[in-house]
């Protein structure tokens, strides 16, 4: 097996589309064995028939999968453990949110958001721990742009305060894994082109709107973030933990 990740027992949340599915196939194909999980079945079960038709090495979760519970959480790493018998990475990728101004939030917007982007990454990343490959180790979060700034008019209150988490989060699992030899990472995009985001796109208007404060001029690409992350989990990013990589085609510079 060959590759920059080659024989690295990965497991990454949310692979049944977009980022997720992306980095299920970019780590693949660099040599990683991939363990995956999504709560759409579906497309976790599509993920997978595509990583072994592009001859990769993946596995997952049968069915929908909530990780952002302890029992979820430690289901998917237990499975994980039985399949491969150690974890090199953890790829906290999946996150969901509401978004509202904050008079619209509602109580049930608000905790959804917090469960499904901290709960999400506190609880498999307190399961995989242990496990954890020591010296050798590496969990990558990902984080935002909203973590570091406002988006005026776009009611994400909720999704700032919770990407703002992860990468304090990040920062303390540096802290508390460098004995061991395990780093941790947060990585966060920018504007970027997803499923949930093509529909934007599509409108010339909302387009200008959207990329005026890129100054690359255009959205992101899936592949484009998971090329960061494939960075951050090799042997190349040995001396890189307990920071933020922001990868937003330059929008936090203005």
């Amino acid at each position: 097996m060959t590759g920059r990740l080659a024989g690295k027992v990965t497991l990454i949340s949310g692979t049944g589309g977009g980022q997720g599915r992306a980095a299920a196939l970019r780590f693949a194909a660099e040599g990683a064995l991939i363990f995956g999980c999504d709560i759409s079945a579906d497309g976790q079960r599509e993920t997978i028939e595509l990583v072994r038709a592009a001859r990769g090495i993946m596995q997952g979760l049968e069915g929908a999968a909530d990780i952002a519970c302890s029992a979820g959480a430690s289901a998917w790493v237990d499975a994980a453990l039985a399949e491969y018998g150690r974890i090199d990475i953890l790829y906290n990728n999946a996150s969901a949110a509401k978004f509202a101004p904050i008079e619209q939030m509602s109580d049930e917007d608000w905790h959804f958001t917090l469960r499904n982007e901290i709960d999400i990454v506190f609880f498999p990343t307190r399961a995989a721990w242990p496990h954890l490959a020591r010296p050798g180790g590496v969990v990558i979060n990902v984080g935002s742009t909203a973590g570091w700034a406002g988006s005026p008019g776009a009611g994400t209150l909720a999704h700032n305060a919770t990407k703002g988490a992860v990468i304090a989060m990040t920062r303390q699992l540096a802290i508390e894994g460098a004995p061991h030899g395990i780093r941790a990472v947060s990585l966060s995009p920018g504007f970027v082109r997803t499923a949930g985001t093509a529909a934007f796109l599509e409108k010339p208007d909302i387009r200008a709107k959207l990329t005026a404060r890129i100054p690359l001029g255009r959205p992101g690409e899936p592949e484009e973030i998971v090329a960061a992350a494939v960075f951050i989990a090799s042997d190349e990013a040995s001396f890189l933990t307990g920071t933020d990589l922001v990868v937003d085609g330059g929008s936090l510079a203005i």
